[in-house]
Parts: C-alpha cells; structure tokens; sequence
C-alpha cells in the first residue's frame, strides 16, 4: 500500500509544482525536495512490500513512509482547500478575497511549517533506504528475487502435495483434459487451464501428466514452473537439464556458457525429433509465453504442451491455434464442496449435526475454492467438536484468520501473489472494493466514477479517465482478482465482485494500513485518520464525530435505522473538509444539509434513492465535482447554479418504474445553458421541456450516454440535429412527454451514430426511422408503447441489424402475426415480446434467429397457441410465458409428453411459466 499511496501523491505534486507554482511560492524547493524523495525509494517499495511479512524492520520503515505519504496528501489538501478555491465576481468578490488574504496570512504560515516537518521526516526515512540498499544489495531487483523464488516454489509445492484422498471433482475434469491431449492430431497442441489463485490448477494438471496413458504417449516429459519471476536463461537450462536427467546422461558443459539464442536452438534441435509433453505452470505474462514459446520445435510428431494461468489474455494468446484448447477451471459444486469440506475436518463424510449450521455458512466463504476449503478445514480439524462457540468464533473472525501464521496463511499467499504484482494504481483500486459488504453485487459504473474521484485512475494524453478506469476493471477480471456478476444484454459489464476469502484478506489489509475502515453495528469506531469509511448496517448512535480530518470517502450500505438529516449534519460537523465522494445512496434524507456544500474538495455526489426534492443554489459552490447522481429522487428541477460546475462528466436523475406501470417514466429539468458543461459524458433524465435545452444537447459532444425524457412531436427534428453532433454516443433513450405522444423521429436529417450499442425509444413511432436500420454497432434494442401498426414491417425492417444481440418489443406492435424470416437476425440472443395487446400467432422460419438463446412472451393475452416453429431454434436455452392468456399458460403447464407442441418444446433446457406478484415475477420451471 505504501507504493499506492507514493505513486498517486507524486502524480498530485507533480500537478502541483506545474500547474500551482504561483501559489507554493518559497513552498516550492520544499515541494520539490519531497517529491524527489519519494520518486528515488518508489521502485524499493514494490519489493520491500512483497516481503514486508517476513521482516518487521521493512515493516515498521514501510509503515512510517505510509504515514508520512498520506500526511503530505493532506497538507496538500488542505493548501488547495485554503489557496486554489475561486472567488464571486464583484464588489462582494474582492472583499472576499482581502478577507481571505488576510485570514490565509497566518494559515500560510502553519502549512509552510507542516510540510517543513514532512520535509525532515522524509530525511529520516531515506537516510533508512540507503541503509536498506547497502544491507541488500544495490540491485533493488535482487533483494527479493531469492525469497521470491522460495516463496513461489513452496506454494507451487503446496499445490502439489494435496493427498490423492483430498482430490473432489477432479476426475470430470482430468478425463477431459486427458482426451484434449491424447487425440491423433499430429501437430503441436497448447492446451491451456485458466482460473484464479487456489482453484487447483496445478493439481488438477500435475494428476493428468503423472497419468500412465499419458506418460507413455510421449518420449520426452518436463514439468517447469515459470512464476512471476521469470528468467530466460534459468528456465530453459532448467528444461535442459529435466530433458537430459529423463535419458540418463549429463548436461553438454557448453550448455552452461550459451546465451539465449543458443539456448533456443539447443532446445529446439533436441526436441525436433521427439514426441514430448511439456507442463508451464504459473504463466504470469504473454512475453514469457512469447519467449518459450521460440524454442518449441513445431514439427509432425504430435507433441503437447500444457500451461496452467490466471491471467485470461495468456490463455488466449497461447491458444491462437485451430487444434489448441481452452479449459476454464470452475469452482467446485455445493456438494463438492461439503465432500472436501468433511474429508479434511472430520475425516469422513459426516459432519455432527450441532456444526451443521455454522460449518455450512464458513464453507460459504470459501465458494467452491479447494485450497481454502483445505486450508480453513484444516483448521477447523484441530477445534473441539462439541464446542460450537469455537466455531462461530472463526466465522466471525474469519479475515482475522486468514492473517495468522497458520494454516489459513498459505491460501493468503496464493491469493496476494495477483496483489503484489498489481500496478499502483490498480493496488488502490482493488484495496478500495473491501468497502463493499461480503456477496455485493458493485455496480461497475459507480465504482469506476469513485476511483476517478478519488485520484486512483492516471491521467493519459487522448484517453478519458473513464475508459482508462474501465480498462482497470477489465485488467482485474482478466487476472482473476475480480469476477463478473452480470452484464448487460450488449455485453457491457453492469455488476462485479470479489471472492468472499479474497475479500476477508482485503479487508484485512486495508484495515492494517488505515486504508479503509467499515463501521458496523458491532463495531461503532474507527481510527482518528481513516481515509475511507463503509457504514455498514449500522444504527443511528454512532460516536462523536471528532475524527474525520483525513476522510476522503463514505458510502453506507442496509441502515437498519435509516440515516437521517439530523444524522447527516452531525456527522458533517466532524469537519471532514477533504472529502471527495460522498455516497449515500437510499439513505433517508428529506433535504441536503448546508454543511455539504462546504466540501471544495467533492468529486462525487450521490443522494440516489432519497427523498431529496430540492437541489439548493449553494451546489454552485462544488466546483470540483465530476459526478451526481439524483436518480430516483423527487428533484425535479435543477438550480442554474449548477451551470458553474464546468468538470461535471456524470449527471444523473430522474427514473423508471416497474413491469405493472406501462409508462412510468419521469425526468428533470435543467436550466438553460446545459450546453456549456461540454465535459459531460453521461446525462441521464434530462427533461425537454423547450426546443432550445433539445438543441443545447448538440454541444455536449462529449456525451456517451444521453437519457432524454418529456420530447413532444416537434422536438423531433431538433434532436436528430442535436444526435448528429453527438458522434461518441454508445447509449440512447428517448421518452416522449405522454403516452399518446408521437416520436417524430423521421426526416431527412439523419444522424450517423456509428459507435450506438443500445438504443431505447419510448412512445408512439409512425414507422421504424430509417436512420434506425444502419446502427452498424448496435446491439441491444428495446421498443416500448411504439404501437406500429402490422402493415410497417417491424421484423423486416430490423432483422438486417448486423450485431444485435438483444431485442425487446414492449407494446410496441399492433398486428395479429410476428413472422421471423429465413435468414434474419442472424446474432440475436435474446428475445423479448411483452404486451403485444393483438397479438395471437408468432412464427420463426428455418434459418432464423440461429443464435437466440432466450425467448420470452409477456403478457400477450390474446396468444393461444405456442410460437410455431419453435423446434427450429436449435439453441434456445430459456423459453418463458410470463402472465399470457389462461388458456396458454393452462396448456403449457399440462402438455402431453406424446403431444406436437411438446416435440417442439423438448429440446429446451428451461421452459417456464410466471405471473407478476408483490412487485416480482413468480416463476414456475416445468
């Protein structure tokens, strides 16, 4: 953490020294010497941090460069909050800046002594990395890589010494990767096992090549372990000598002095002519793939090589071939799990039925992970059976746990092996999820706009920092550190998470480092310098709010006693000045306290899901802020002070109702000139309550997401001009004023849209916009209440759309037939028909919709008969009936196994029937 935090503060000094040189005045040599240090002893961090564990010197020097890092920050802070703040215009304008000269005099002058004080710590503290240095060698690369190297082998080796008597559900698995490697193709085959830290790769791979029919398949065998530590030279001398120990004779002694080419083509000559199998386990890196891959012959005698990863773009680059396979290594099943689970603790498969309820709820914790079902069973296996309170001790200590000297202590290291070898900014990123209570689904937009906020995401030249942010995300799924759990029918991420053990030990560790900090109601304080701070299910009696000088971020989650105003104010009058994101989504709040709007430093704003209805004309004074989110609130309409806020890249109000409301949709209004805030990229909600704010849109060129609600038929061409300037747009709704309203959407301008992938349009539509049929990008496409008329070709006007993938049709159409043509909608997946009030027949012809996996109809109450053609749509997965006619419903609950409809239907994995109950659809699987 200490190299997250250095990293980031030499980022917001080197902003300083350029852009506020004027202001630092005689701070400037000062700033600069800081600055200096901290780039000299940043490469030390990363390996001092990896081994810090193991030595409580590097322990205690890491602790106290943490320290004085996140003090700097705060100096800083406060300087910015105190110096950088802009004035009124006016008469009122320059008093306000004589009083604040004067009253800064004495505030410079603290702050000139605070970071002098910084200053001679920072001399302290590097006087003890030259000492560090000296101790360990001048090579900073070398001080770990000898550790690092142990380390690496004995959790390798850890992996594979799990007794044969431990192995649950590998036998599916290894049958399968036996078959991969054992077909009759004669080239050379990658075959690559990917998943993340403790899954058993190693294991499962490690069992496949000690296989008899796998070992005598092969003449030459060889088993190497690459790591994070890679070395050329090192690992193919390693291979050298397996290859010539498998034959009995010794290494060539020139072998000892060849360099890498040399090397390569020693390899590549043996191997010419022999049939070999080669494991590379631990591939961290597409360039160590890249590099071993030169000296593999790719000759006709059918060899194999096998790599186990968890990084998903190594598996893919080593598997580019026709012949090379993918495997992607799954948790094990509940019932795998309780099976590994009772071997290891009780030795059997029987688990007494007074640790039946809490074994279960401890075992959900590791969901489905091997190693640490085999690490925590190991545990568990030396506690008193009859002692229930010892258990429940550990579920509820459970990331303590994971940081003793224990068994639980291998399963750390597997996991933090990812951590160690994340960028500094990605360490932040990661560290900062432990906020998030254990099973939360994190909403990915949300989370990208609080790491933008909170200065953990670079700035690049050309690239906006939310796609530098979402290239974040997507580097940790690619490594296995986050897991994805939904997206979007366009294939967008929408919700991610953590592994519950991952996320113990990250909650555990940002703890340690005052990183982040989750008050629950078991647990009601936290440290006088916490940075980020998680409300979690608390009540409304906290302690006094006396220690938020350093707080930079608060988000609540489940009030059991819904926070309040009142609450709000108390809790502001702590004084937490350098807050950055303030999150306080579904909170119960009538009105925004003043103490708020004191908060220069606020990036991110959001009362979403509150009972706030009035934004007040002091939000003018957040001049920083870069995202609010109103949604589902009662704002109606916004101040035109919120015209000052130029680095707003993120707005967000209004809503939607639910499936029972036909057309419940409601927006806000904004003042006029929105034009002006030409750094948004999301407006979601805004209403078009005149001609000029529809034609203001056109100067938000920057828009990737535009939500526009209230349009009126003549507001039609205005927005076409207005889409056809917004040449970034990725996401598109348009609602009409009101139900009977028409979207007059077709005229000559037509706007181009290329980069469109989800398209919503809401009200009456005369006929389907031709500009509509070349969306060349588009990919999901929902019509609600168009009530286009039979004779407008609905189907055979979309069904060309190259890349849709999903389409949903809701009240959208008034004929009686929907026919699905041969040929059309060649990538559509999933299919939605809800409240076609007349329609009564759906057909699909051979050859359509080859690649529909979900089908559902709702509430067609005039339907009778199932769609016909049904059996033609070979890949279906999911087929629903949702609130159709009684008589429907009535005949698919009961088909006939001998019945026609039933042979149409049988090949569908799930066929589903379910009615709209308590705000939810209640469904019933066949």
């Amino acid at each position: 953490m200490a190299e997250s935090v250095v990293g980031i503060l030499i980022e917001q000094l080197s902003t300083l020294l350029s852009q506020e040189i004027t202001l630092l005045g005689g701070l400037k040599s000062d700033v600069q010497f800081i600055k200096d240090e901290l780039e000299s002893m940043k490469a030390f961090l990363r390996e001092a941090e990896a081994k810090e564990d193991n030595d409580s010197q590097l322990q205690a020097w890491l602790k106290q460069v943490r320290e004085v890092a996140y003090d700097t920050e705060d100096v800083l802070d406060d300087f910015t909050f105190r110096f950088a703040r802009g004035y009124m215009d006016g008469f009122r304008g320059k008093v306000g800046k004589i009083y604040n000269s004067i009253k800064n005099l004495k505030a410079r002058h603290q702050i000139s002594l605070e970071i002098k004080e910084i200053k001679a710590r920072f001399g302290e503290i590097s006087e003890r990395h030259r000492r560090y240095l000296s101790q360990y060698g001048t090579q900073e690369r070398g001080f770990s890589s000898s550790r690092q190297a142990n380390a690496d082998f004995d959790t390798r080796a850890q992996s594979l010494f799990i007794e044969e008597a431990q192995l649950v559900g590998i036998d599916k698995p290894k049958a399968e990767l036996i078959s991969k490697i054992l077909d009759d193709h004669s080239q050379l085959k990658v075959v690559s096992v990917k998943g993340m830290g403790g899954l058993g790769k190693t294991t499962l791979v490690k069992k496949v090549y000690d296989d008899a029919a796998v070992k005598k398949q092969f003449q030459s065998h060889a088993w190497i372990t690459v790591s994070q530590t890679f070395q050329f030279s090192d690992i193919i001398k390693n291979l050298i000598q397996q290859l010539y120990n498998e034959i009995r004779r010794p290494v060539p002694r020139r072998v000892e002095s060849m360099d890498d080419i040399m090397l390569s083509e020693f390899v590549r000559d043996f191997l010419r002519e022999r049939r070999y199998i080669l494991v590379l386990d631990d591939v961290w890196s597409i360039d160590a793939w890249e590099a071993i891959k030169c000296v593999l012959s790719d000759c006709t005698t059918a060899s194999r090589v096998v790599l186990t990863t968890r990084i998903v773009d190594v598996a893919s680059a080593s598997c580019l071939g026709s012949l090379d396979f993918i495997y992607k290594m799954e948790p094990l099943s509940d019932k795998e799990s309780w099976t590994l689970f009772c071997n290891r603790t009780f030795q059997s498969n029987n688990c007494p039925p007074n640790l039946e309820e809490v074994a279960k709820k401890i075992l959900k914790k590791c969901e489905g992970l091997p190693l640490a079902i085999v690490a925590i069973g190991g545990v568990l296996a030396l506690k008193d059976n009859e002692k229930t309170h010892e258990w429940e001790m550990i579920l509820h200590g459970f990331g303590g746990e994971a940081n003793g000297s224990g068994k639980l202590d291998r399963i750390k290291r597997v996991l933090l092996l990812s951590y160690n070898d994340l960028s500094h900014y990605l360490k932040s990123c990661l560290l900062y999820l432990s906020i998030y209570p254990e099973d939360y689904p994190i909403d990915v937009v949300s989370i990208l706009l609080k790491w933008i906020a909170l200065g953990f995401v670079e700035e690049r030249e050309r690239i906006t920092s939310t796609d530098i942010a979402m290239s974040y995300i997507k580097e940790l799924i690619n490594i296995s550190l986050i897991q994805v759990k939904s997206t979007l029918n366009d294939g967008r991420l929408n919700k991610c998470g953590l592994h519950d053990f991952l996320r113990e030990i990250l909650v555990s560790k940002s703890k340690e480092q005052d990183f982040t900090t989750v008050a629950t109601r078991y647990y009601t304080r936290w440290p006088e310098k916490v940075r980020h701070l998680a409300i979690h299910n608390f009540t409304d009696n906290p302690q006094e709010f006396s220690s938020l000088k350093c707080l930079r971020s608060v988000v609540i989650f489940g009030y059991k006693d819904p926070l309040t105003t009142t609450f709000l104010s108390k809790f502001l009058s702590g004084d937490p000045k350098l807050l950055k994101a303030l999150d306080l989504d579904g909170a119960k709040l009538d009105n925004i306290p003043k103490q708020v709007f004191k908060l220069f430093h606020l990036r991110y704003l959001s009362f979403a899901r509150t009972g706030v209805k009035i934004i007040p004309k002091s939000i003018g004074k957040l001049q920083n802020l870069e995202a609010i989110n109103l949604r589902r609130t009662n704002v109606t309409e916004l101040p035109v002070e919120v015209l000052k806020l130029r680095k707003l890249r993120f707005l967000r109000f209004g809503g939607w109702g639910d499936y029972s409301n036909d057309y419940a949709v409601w927006g806000c209004k904004c003042p006029l000139g929105i034009g002006k805030l030409i750094c948004l990229e999301e407006l979601y909600g805004i209403e078009a309550d005149s001609d000029k704010i529809v034609r203001e849109i056109g100067n938000l060129m920057q828009l990737r997401r535009l939500d526009i609600t209230g349009l009126r038929r003549e507001d039609g061409k205005e927005l076409l001009s207005s889409l056809l300037r917004l040449t970034n747009l990725r996401d598109l709704i348009i609602s009409c004023i009101e139900e009977d309203e028409t979207l007059d959407l077709q005229h000559s301008v037509s706007p181009k849209l290329e980069f469109l992938t989800s398209l919503l349009l809401n009200g009456r539509l005369e006929r389907v916009p031709q500009w509509m049929t070349s969306l060349q990008s588009l990919r999901t496409l929902r019509l609600f209440n168009s009530r286009l008329r039979e004779d407008e070709n609905v189907i055979g006007s979309l069904e060309h759309l190259p890349n849709l993938v999903s389409l949903s049709l809701y009240g959208a159409y008034e004929g009686e037939t929907l026919c699905f043509k041969v040929g059309g909608f060649q990538k559509l997946q999933c299919l939605e028909l809800a409240q076609l009030k007349r329609l009564k027949w759906v057909r699909v012809e051979e050859e359509s919709m080859p690649s529909l996996r979900s089908l559902q109809l709702v509430g067609c109450k005039l339907m009778q008969e199932l769609p016909s053609g049904t059996q033609n749509l070979t890949g279906l997965q999911f087929l629903g009936f949702l609130d159709m006619s009684d008589e429907l419903m009535h005949k698919v609950q009961n088909l006939d196994k001998q019945s026609e409809d039933y042979q149409t239907i049988s090949h569908i994995p799930q066929v589903f029937t379910g009615h709209w109950i308590n705000g939810r659809w209640e469904p019933k699987f066949l």
